[in-house]
């Protein structure tokens, strides 16, 4: 394969609106490079990279490539539209196009570079002094982290993320320092295109049993990039990656631990979490977050790490992290209804969902809420069907769960698991779950059973959250006239 081309020649992406796609559209275009993409709807991230100059288009079709070939003979004057220009453009699709996909297959045909996009990320990359953060879990809200607190510091990093953080108006910045934070995937096994100068890895867990038929599998994977990195740093309260990864730095949130750092005496209350950290034996100092539960102390330990590695003062990276606000769909406030609040999460793993709800009822007090009611919506068949022990006994800290239909997210249900299979299972160890199959009429459902001293949590990485906006709307539609 070809080196991708970052000098100027155009890009075109085929789902351009996905979020890790619209993040490296979005650097590009910043680069005044030529990017154009298609997606099947318009959202405000494809209006976004509209905004910076790119040409999209809502259909995915061969006739889309004739149009970017008119285009540019009308934008540089020349006599006429032969489509057999020298106009080539680079292809960038996510592991979600196929083969059936009518924009593919023409690229195909044309002879058109195509690249995976995580080749994309490998090349920018390559072309920044690099942190780049790995882990099955907590890879945005850390990356978001550093990069916030990289900003904060003025190192004005150029940031390359899979959610969308307020600090910068979404999922991707473009700085005009040396430095790159980058969040890399493992879920396809092409984390081990990445060379970073640095690489974070938060933890090692079976997360895309699509992917991968087994651990070994997995952490093989991140032995490679660790190998590839100049410099690792990695959380050794994970058992996988202290008995498998080789650190140059660790980090842990056990008192006894004989990691480089560690976070003590840490103190969850309303409205966030403290902790003292510890340096090689001795006291920096504490930090405050905005953030709850201990998962999200052990992000900003990781963070912290890698700051003092670049040199920054520990005054600074705590100021920088205690005014960080979190990522979209990381904890995330969307509106109340009744009075109760309505929070919006991407946990769709048994262990992130553990760790969220623990950090959630932390927060009861802070939204003067005496119920937390969990709607979780399972994602992918493959992982319903093999972690449904562990997805029955995550929810013990909800006093309600509501479950849906499984979201395929384009798989084919082989292994014979829905949303009712999971509440069977999950009846065993809770005594108050409700099987709500349909998203269709959720909202009507919801309406009804919902208090006003609820703190709900709409948790899963498909369309369940698209439910929040109509209960806000509701919400406001049953308010009493003010005379």
């Amino acid at each position: 394969m070809k080196e991708i081309d970052l000098q100027g020649k155009p890009f075109h992406f085929i789902g351009i609106g996905g979020i890790g796609m619209s993040a490296l559209a979005y650097i590009l275009a910043k680069r005044d490079l030529p990017v154009s993409g298609s997606d099947i709807r318009t959202s405000h991230i494809t209006e976004r990279l509209e905004r910076v100059g790119a040409t999209i288009f809502t259909s995915q079709t061969a006739e889309n490539f004739e149009q970017l070939n008119k285009n540019r003979y009308l934008k540089n004057n020349l006599p006429d539209a032969n489509l057999s220009s020298n106009y080539v453009p680079q292809i960038v699709c996510s592991t979600a196009i196929n083969n059936s996909n009518c924009e593919y297959k023409s690229a195909i045909e044309k002879g058109y570079p195509i690249y995976h996009r995580s080749d994309l990320l490998a090349a920018l990359i390559k072309d920044y002094n690099s942190i780049a953060v790995a882990g099955t879990h907590g890879k945005t809200t850390t990356s978001s982290l550093i990069a916030y607190m990289l900003l904060q510091c003025g190192l004005d990093p150029t940031v390359i993320i899979g959610g969308e953080v307020s600090a910068w108006k979404g999922n991707a910045r473009l700085g005009t320092s040396s430095y790159l934070v980058a969040e890399a995937d493992e879920s396809d096994g092409s984390l081990v295109k990445h060379h970073p100068q640095f690489g974070i890895i938060t933890n090692i867990e079976l997360d895309h049993p699509d992917h991968y038929q087994s651990l070994e599998q997995l952490v093989h994977i991140f032995q490679e990039f660790s190998a590839q990195t100049e410099t690792i740093i990695a959380c050794v309260d994970c058992p996988v990656v202290a008995k498998y990864i080789k650190a140059d730095v660790t980090y842990s949130l056990k008192d006894d631990s004989s990691a480089n750092y560690i976070a003590k005496n840490i103190v969850h209350h309303p409205f966030g979490s403290e902790a003292q950290i510890w340096e090689n034996g001795h006291l920096l100092g504490t930090i405050s977050l905005l953030l709850s539960g201990n998962h999200n102390v052990s992000n900003a330990l990781a963070s912290i790490a890698l700051g003092r590695k670049l040199g920054l003062e520990f005054d600074d990276i705590a100021q920088a992290l205690s005014t960080f606000e979190g990522a979209k769909r990381r904890f995330e406030n969307k509106g109340t209804y009744k009075g109760g609040t309505l929070i919006d999460d991407y946990a769709h793993h048994p262990s992130e969902i553990r760790c969220t709800l623990q950090g959630a009822r932390s927060r009861l007090p802070q939204y003067q809420a005496k119920r937390l009611v969990a709607i979780f919506q399972p994602h992918r068949y493959s992982r319903t069907a093999t972690f449904l022990e562990e997805f029955a006994q995550c929810f013990t800290e909800a006093d309600i769960v509501i479950l849906t239909d499984v979201y395929s997210a384009g798989e084919t249900n082989n292994q014979g698991v829905t949303g009712e299979t999971l509440v069977t299972k999950m009846k065993e160890y809770h005594d108050r779950v409700y099987y709500h199959p349909n998203l269709s009429t959720m909202t009507e459902f919801l309406a009804d059973f919902l208090q006003p001293d609820d703190l709900t949590l709409f948790l899963g990485a498909g369309n369940l959250n698209q439910i929040i906006p109509q209960l806000v709307k509701l919400n406001t539609v049953n308010l009493p006239q003010v005379a």
